[in-house]
């Protein structure tokens, strides 16, 4: 079975933080715009507080995807090599 990535996962926690409060507060009959105000606090604090690990995590892959520790996939090399292709083949195009 593959892995959840880690933004994804983060990404489904932070919105539960928020929407679990915000039903909550719905649901006790609070305004709507007061209501979306606190779930927002309420999902920032304990998602700051909780998810520190996850947020990590994320910040890691952006990290290594963006210095280039991860090395491309296939079909991006794939994608490079008939780019390449292309570009050489128009420029002796040009030449004649």
């Amino acid at each position: 079975m593959k892995r959840i990535p880690p933004v994804i996962y983060y990404t489904v926690l932070r919105l539960l933080t928020f929407a679990v409060p915000l039903a909550v507060l719905l649901l006790l009959g609070i305004e709507p715009w007061i209501a979306t105000i606190l779930a927002a606090l309420i999902g920032l604090s304990v998602s700051y507080i909780f998810l520190q690990r996850p947020r990590e995590a994320v910040s890691r892959d952006l990290y290594e995807l963006r210095h280039g520790a991860k090395k491309p996939a296939e079909d991006e090399n794939a994608e490079d090599t008939v780019s390449d292709a292309a570009a050489s083949d128009t420029v002796t195009r040009s030449e004649r």
